[in-house]
């Protein structure tokens, strides 16, 4: 396929984009659907920038399903995807050519190199100045690749600083968002504190020290009582399964500490439930000595060890 056809509309696909940004934004997706299928009209059957048209399909296509305060980020990253198509296509285009223009010339060399000698000095002159020509153009066509290279270099690394920032955003909101339910809980609690917690993969993990029993006991103190109206505040604000898990340390014995664990979960539910949680939302499992997360040898290790572990699901 002769690529100086597709060279002349990617060369004109620009112009037609720099157009669309000042379309109004409801006219975004038709415009860059527009710019997208130029290039594919002219990319296609040679195969030219198969996967960042693809890449470009799926950000128009995100684009198009957008709504609200997302539909900003979706068309700077539509428009900036179909702008990397149409210079990956170009530049393969423009490799197309380079390579199409260096056959050439070693064909026309090897041909002058056969001439005979009565017509050769014409005849390889001849062949020389076309082969220069051809390796001059072939020349700026490849600084032209280069140039493509840089410009699609820049253009990911202002998509990716785009997109850094709005996971920053994101994620502050949302810390926001879990700071102030956190405060809300605890008001509706009448002052009792949420337990501290981790964020892990199972989700936001609370935990109640073994100081929330007496020892050996399996009834919440007062002070623990109310971290866990304010963990049911909290609960009641989101969705999902609650799991609570209960622990000990290796003092006893094993099934006496399993049992113990598991009375301590299911007071821990029992308080949930009391506050308004559903019960079907909430499961309790007593894990006994199995899973410590310090050294039972010393007198601190084992007081982190006792302790009850209530899942909640991510905000």
């Amino acid at each position: 396929m002769n690529a100086r056809p597709l060279l002349l509309a990617l060369l004109l696909a620009p112009v037609l984009g720099a157009q669309a940004q000042t379309a109004p934004a409801v006219d975004a997706v038709t415009s860059l659907n527009q710019r997208l299928s130029a290039v594919e009209a002219e990319a296609q059957a040679s195969g030219f920038a198969a996967f960042e048209r693809l890449q470009a399909r799926h950000a128009v296509d995100a684009l198009a399903a957008s709504r609200g305060r997302d539909r900003d980020a979706a068309l700077y990253v539509a428009e900036r995807r179909v702008e990397i198509a149409q210079i990956a296509a170009r530049s393969q285009a423009t490799q197309r050519e380079v390579d199409r223009l260096d056959r050439e010339r070693g064909e026309l060399l090897v041909e002058a190199s056969r001439r005979d000698a009565e017509r050769a000095r014409a005849e390889a002159e001849r062949l020389r100045i076309a082969a220069q020509v051809q390796a001059e153009e072939a020349a700026r066509l490849r600084q032209q690749t280069l140039a493509d290279a840089e410009a699609m270099q820049d253009v990911e690394a202002a998509l990716q600083g785009a997109t850094g920032a709005q996971a920053a955003k994101l994620a502050a909101a949302r810390e926001k968002e879990a700071a102030l339910a956190r405060e809300e809980a605890e008001l509706l609690a009448g002052g009792g504190r949420l337990p501290a917690s981790r964020h892990e993969s199972r989700g936001e993990v609370f935990t109640l020290a073994g100081d929330a029993f007496g020892s050996g006991q399996a009834t919440l103190t007062a002070a623990a009582a109310g971290s866990v109206r304010a963990l049911a505040a909290y609960v009641k604000t989101g969705g999902g399964a609650v799991r609570i898990e209960g622990h000990t340390d290796s003092d006893g014995n094993a099934a006496g500490n399993l049992a113990l664990s598991q009375r301590r979960a299911d007071a821990v539910r029992d308080a949930l439930v009391a506050a308004g949680v559903p019960r079907s939302r909430v499961q309790a499992v007593g894990r006994g000595q199995a899973e410590p997360v310090a050294d039972n040898g010393s007198a601190a290790g084992r007081a982190r060890n006792r302790r009850v572990e209530v899942i909640v699901p991510q905000k």
